[in-house]
């Protein structure tokens, strides 16, 4: 779902996008509720497969958002020399009046659950995205 949300939000720009997680089953398909909520948004996501992070990916990235803190922990334990680039996509943006929070794990939750997670994604990229313009200047 964060992949194609900032895939949306930066269309038109330099930015790559891409995701991998610290605990994928690579190969897989995005969830139905996610194309289903991504779709309302104009969002296509049907080609999408999970992966797994690696050492390559990290090397290729300028800059790793997670979703949650404990992500975030496994990744530092995972690829420490990489921990420069880490952050929590919830960083740049006060969402509930925290800034840094996570952003809600809609697994198992139902539609409702996946909206929420979404509004939050959409909430964070705004945030994301004007540092990433930000350290591009």
């Amino acid at each position: 779902m964060a992949e194609g949300i900032f895939r949306k939000a930066t269309e038109g720009s330099d930015f790559e996008v891409s995701s991998a997680g610290v605990a994928a089953q690579s190969g897989s398909a995005a969830s139905r509720d996610t194309v289903l909520v991504l779709k309302d948004q104009g969002i296509e996501l049907e080609e999408f497969r999970s992966r797994m992070v690696d050492d390559e990916i990290l090397e290729d990235a300028e800059a790793v958002f997670c979703m949650t803190e404990g992500h975030l922990e496994m990744l530092e334990m995972m690829h420490p020399k990489d921990e420069e680039k880490y952050h929590l996509a919830c960083d740049f943006v006060e969402i509930d009046g925290k800034v840094g929070g996570d952003v809600p794990d809609p697994i198992g939750m139902g539609r409702r659950a996946y909206e929420e997670t979404s509004k939050v994604l959409n909430e964070a990229v705004v945030g994301v995205v004007n540092f990433l313009e930000s350290r591009s200047k």
